[in-house]
Parts: structure tokens; sequence; C-alpha cells
């Protein structure tokens, strides 16, 4: 079992906690989805021509983030939108003087290329408390 990958990006200079989509089954019943059959950037990109998974930035290019491949994660479309807007809530603090200090992590699961969650945290050097937006996509 591979160890977490993490970035850890600052910025000088959210949303709400978003928990997987579940699948119905035939019966009814929720289930997960499941990414730890794709293993590598290719599968990932193979997954994103299907529509089933977005390239997204994990630290947004509103903040410098680039495309770059340690920025670059595979997520599904509902991930991808739940992180459009947290970071239209990350400018709007930032606009607001309310953050000047942005940190984004991916955790993972297994050998799994797609991330289990995206973690942000969000804080200011001069005032106290902090944001902590986390989606959960598998």
């Amino acid at each position: 079992m591979k160890d977490m990958r993490r970035l850890s990006l600052t910025c000088a200079a959210l949303a709400v906690p978003l928990s997987p989509i579940p699948a119905a089954t035939a019966k009814g019943e929720m289930v997960l989805p499941d990414y730890s059959h794709v293993t590598s950037a290719a599968a990932a990109r193979a997954l994103a021509a299907e529509g089933k998974l977005v390239k997204i930035l994990l630290f947004p290019a509103e903040f410098g983030g680039e495309d770059r491949p340690g920025n670059v994660v595979y997520v599904p479309p509902d991930a991808a939108r739940a992180k459009d807007l947290s970071t239209g809530t990350l400018i709007r603090y930032f606009e607001e003087g309310l953050i000047d200090n942005l940190t984004v992590d991916a955790e993972y699961k297994g050998d799994s290329f797609i991330p289990s969650r995206i973690l942000m945290k969000a804080t200011h050097s001069s005032k106290d408390g902090t944001f902590n937006p986390t989606i959960s996509i598998w």
C-alpha cells in the first residue's frame, strides 16, 4: 500500500464539505464510487475522455496554481463542481480580507490515482480562526 500522497501549496493572499455521491442499485441501495482500479494518469485520462472524470487543479489557478503534474488531479464531475464552489468562496473571502493563506492537500486510498478527499485550509496571518472545507470523493 502506497503512502498517502499530499500536496501543500501556500498562497499569499469555500463551500460546505461534500459527501461522496452514492449511486443507487436496482434494489435502491446506495453504493459509493470505487476508484481503486484507476492507478495511473493514463487510466484517469481515459475516464476523463468518457466524461466520467474531470481534470482539475488542486491549488486554484485564481491563486497562482499551475497546470503541472503535482497540481493536477482527476475527479468526478460533482466533485469538480464542489471545488469550483469552494474556489469562489475563497476568492470572496480573500477580497473581503478574511483570508491570506491557503493550503490544499489531497488524500489517496491505496494505489489509486484518484484522490479520496481534497482538504483545504484557509487562514489569515493576523486573525484567529480557520476555514477548512473538505471534498470527499470516494
